[in-house]
């Protein structure tokens, strides 16, 4: 009985470290979301960076979604066109919080070999969250 209550516990405490990003439905939510889990202010400066420099593989973000992610990109390896970045540029980005973490997971995966740290994905979107019309 007492490994089931701890293990109550555990997932009761996982569903709390998730639920800002449960319910995002804005990309400032999502924000919020990976702010809190990081426990410290998102960088934008950090995030332009990121997003622009290559860390050990070959491609950076920015191989496929430019340098400038207000404009449409193109994946490097199949051609296909990917709509901008930022969310001030493309409305959808960043509203649907699984289909957020799924890329992430994935494109994080592809440049750096590993999952993004909630710190390293609030410093990405808080810099887009500047690129402004």
């Amino acid at each position: 009985m007492h490994m089931f209550t701890s293990l109550s516990r555990v997932l009761i405490v996982s569903a709390a470290a998730l639920s800002p990003l449960a319910h995002a439905v804005t990309p400032a939510e999502q924000l919020a979301g990976y702010t809190a889990q990081a426990g410290a202010a998102a960088q934008p400066a950090r995030g332009q960076q990121l997003f622009t420099t290559r860390h050990g593989k070959d491609w950076s973000c920015s191989t496929c979604h430019t340098a400038t992610p207000t404009v449409d990109g193109k994946h490097a390896s199949t051609a296909k066109v990917i709509a901008p970045m930022a969310p001030a540029f493309n409305p959808e980005r960043f509203t649907d919080t699984a289909k957020t973490e799924k890329w992430f997971r994935r494109n994080c995966n592809d440049v750096m070999g590993r999952e993004c740290t909630a710190a390293e994905k609030a410093d990405v979107l808080s810099w887009l969250l500047t690129l402004k019309r």
